[in-house]
């Protein structure tokens, strides 16, 4: 048995591997790393930047599917969305003050392979079988990825035990066919193969020893196009507690990104859109060298929470970049007073300055890169 680590600044527990699930046939690394005659030292840091940010266990331990994601989601943006709005979904169960997040460690990547398979091709798989017949018609993948999230909590024997699951589904709006051919989804069939195959996952999981009493969120994510700029969102959730077969109550997640400026048909986003268009106006005026500014804004129940603006510039000094970023920290501050904003100032060089405004707060922090 490996000796208890003590660092400072940290707090060390023993991670309790014979109290945790495994999935996935004994040759797997996840099972040996997780051998009932072993535990782990394991270390958490003190320092939590936000109130709903989680602490992370050291030494940070991988995903066990790790690099399916990038192959299984369309954008960057849709692989970042579909892990931050989990995180999202999970501090409504797991509260951050006593849990600790670690990437998931039960569903491996030959697991994951098999349930993102056609059952055609493989009896566990979840998604419909090959068509049948050269006529007949192509039947789309729904499931697209698994997101896997672990919870951690510390007894009192300053041991840490696996105390809650998020699993996110990641699912097709657009399934890219024979011949590149599109194939769109309906919300009412996405959100139905969501619940049927959360249903099925959720069921295989407690069949696994240890996983009986273990709480498990589920969120359905709806990952937009190849060619989009923004991401996808959650749009429904649901809890399966302690020795429940399958989730319920399942509710809607009002969530969603917006691209600014958005067109004009879009009416529900109307005085939002006049004011990002005067916004940009402001800097047409006074800084024509640029060469364009989009806005990616963050909607919560209809309500818009943050927004994150990009702007690259084609200027040629140092001086006049930092001219130009106090020119819009200002229109920031004028602007937006009750969002969360992110201004990134880019160049062909890279990053050249960020402003970071938060709600309520009337000055922005503002960087300007090798200054």
């Amino acid at each position: 048995m490996k000796k208890l680590l003590i660092a400072p600044s940290m707090v060390t527990a023993l991670l309790l591997s014979g109290c945790l699930p495994s999935i996935g046939p004994e040759k797997e690394p996840l099972i040996q790393e997780t051998d009932k005659q072993d535990e782990e030292t394991v270390m958490i840091p003190d320092v939590q930047l936000k109130d709903e940010f989680y602490l992370t266990t050291l030494p940070f331990k991988q995903s066990a599917s790790r690099g399916l994601v990038v192959g299984n989601l369309n954008t960057k943006y849709d692989i970042q969305e579909a892990e931050e709005g989990l995180l999202r979904l999970s501090t409504q169960h797991f509260d951050t003050k006593n849990h600790y997040f670690q990437e998931g460690q039960y569903i491996d990547k030959e697991t994951a392979k098999r349930w993102l398979a056609r059952s055609s091709n493989d009896k566990e798989g979840l998604n419909p079988p090959e068509a049948e017949g050269e006529d007949a018609e192509e039947k789309p993948i729904f499931l697209a990825h698994i997101i896997e999230q672990n919870y951690l909590t510390l007894t009192d024997e300053k041991k840490l035990r696996l105390s809650g699951v998020s699993i996110g589904l990641a699912l097709n709006s657009v399934y890219y066919g024979k011949n590149n051919k599109e194939i769109n989804i309906t919300d009412e069939e996405l959100q139905k193969q969501g619940i049927k195959a959360a249903d099925e996952i959720v069921r295989r999981l407690r069949a696994q020893e240890g996983f009986q009493d273990i709480p498990i969120v589920v969120g359905l994510f709806k990952q937009e196009k190849r060619n989009s700029i923004v991401p996808g969102s959650y749009f429904a959730t649901a809890f399966a507690d302690k020795g429940k077969e399958v989730p319920n109550a399942w509710k809607e997640v009002n969530e969603q990104y917006v691209l600014l400026p958005a067109p004009s048909s879009i009416d529900n986003y109307r005085d939002i859109n006049t004011k990002f268009s005067r916004f940009k106006q402001d800097v047409d005026e006074y800084f024509p060298s640029f060469v364009n500014i989009v806005g990616t804004a963050f909607f919560k129940d209809n309500r818009m929470k943050s927004l994150r603006i990009t702007i690259p510039i084609q200027f040629f000094g140092k001086s006049e970049t930092i001219g130009f970023t106090q020119f819009l920290t200002g229109k920031v501050r004028d602007y937006y007073s009750d969002i969360d904003v992110e201004v990134n100032i880019t160049s062909v060089n890279g990053a050249e300055a960020l402003i970071v405004k938060k709600a309520g707060e009337k000055d922005p922090f503002v960087h300007i890169y090798g200054y």
